[in-house]
């Protein structure tokens, strides 16, 4: 008579298989919304060191990384896993971002070694794909 399948003494049986199922759907969720961010950010960057810097704000889906690498006494520009030597067609994506997203917003992640011109001119190829909510990224203690 009974049912429920459990053992023949009434106590109920521990299922292991359900919850190693729930465990790897919430692991994929959370790779999957980090993927992102992680891969904006390049591990050869040393960011300079801003005693003051303000933590990054939470929740910034409108954003997007412009990392700026300084290699062999040149700047080099990376955007979303693609190097920029010439700087049009990242001007027109990011214009083209910017009119899909009124509050699009760059961060600039320089290296420490970039000379301020360096920072100037990515500056200015910002600005002239219309985004004027710029920031850059830093560290508040080496």
């Amino acid at each position: 008579m009974g049912g429920g399948g459990g053992g023949g003494d009434g106590e109920p049986e521990f299922q292991i298989a359900p919850m190693i199922d729930v465990l790897l759907v919430l692991l994929i969720f959370f790779m999957s919304i980090t993927s992102a961010q992680v891969l904006q950010i390049d591990k050869e960057i040393q960011l300079p060191v801003a005693g003051d810097a303000k933590k990054k704000e939470k929740n910034q889906m409108n954003e997007a990384a412009l990392n700026v690498r300084w290699k062999n006494n040149k700047a080099t520009i990376n955007f979303e896993s693609k190097e920029y030597d010439i700087v049009e067609p990242l001007i027109q994506l990011l214009e083209q971002r910017k009119a899909n997203n009124p509050n699009y917003r760059v961060i600039i992640r320089g290296d420490k070694r970039l000379p301020a011109v360096e920072v100037q001119r990515v500056m200015a190829l910002v600005a002239q794909a219309g985004i004027d909510d710029i920031s850059f990224s830093a560290l508040n203690k080496e």
